[in-house]
Formats: C-alpha cells, sequence, structure tokens
C-alpha cells in the first residue's frame, strides 16, 4: 500500500466542494478568562483555500461558484467534514454550506 502525502496544494475538490482555512478559536473571553478547550466553540469563519469547478446543472453544463480562493466566509456550525494537515485545520464543505462572505 502506498503512502499519500497531502498538503493543501494536492487537494482540489470536486463539484461544489470548498477546502477552507479555519481561524483560530478565540482563547479568551472579552472578560479576560481564559477558556479550556472543552469549553471553546467550533470556529464558523474562514478562509477558502481551494474550491471545486462548480455544480453540474440539469443540461450538463458549470455553474459557476459564487466564492473565490482568498475569500473570508461564514459557514453553518455542523458543515463539512474537519481535515487536520500539517497542524493546521480544514474543513471541507459543499458551497450550500456557505452562509456569507466576511469582508
Amino acid at each position: 500500500m502506498a503512502a499519500v502525502s497531502l498538503s493543501v496544494s494536492t487537494v482540489k475538490p470536486l463539484g461544489d466542494r470548498v477546502f477552507v482555512k479555519v481561524s483560530p478559536s478565540e482563547e479568551k473571553t472579552a472578560g479576560g478568562i481564559l477558556l479550556p478547550d472543552a469549553a471553546k466553540e467550533k470556529p464558523q469563519v474562514g478562509e477558502v483555500v481551494q474550491v471545486g469547478p462548480g455544480k453540474r446543472s440539469d443540461d450538463g453544463s458549470r455553474q459557476d461558484m459564487e466564492v473565490s480562493i482568498g475569500d473570508k466566509v461564514l459557514y453553518s456550525k455542523y458543515a463539512g467534514t474537519d481535515i487536520k494537515l500539517g497542524g493546521e485545520e480544514y474543513v471541507l464543505l459543499s458551497e450550500k454550506d456557505i452562509l456569507a462572505v466576511v469582508s
């Protein structure tokens, strides 16, 4: 069995999927209290690092993606598949799970 070496540049999402680098979660509350790992919420904001070619419509043509590489996005809390590459956290999700582009 051959070993597969994964990196961000080798992952190419299929269809209407998007590969997002998760922003780090808050370490402290607004009042300055340090949060333990168990109390931290899963972040819902990240930066798009790879996008798929787009979803196929009924006539076979591709629909353009609404997000592009470099966009900061807000996505659904329990959406996608969590992936860890080289100590960084990523999430692979469908374009429909992206709620907004954050500027």
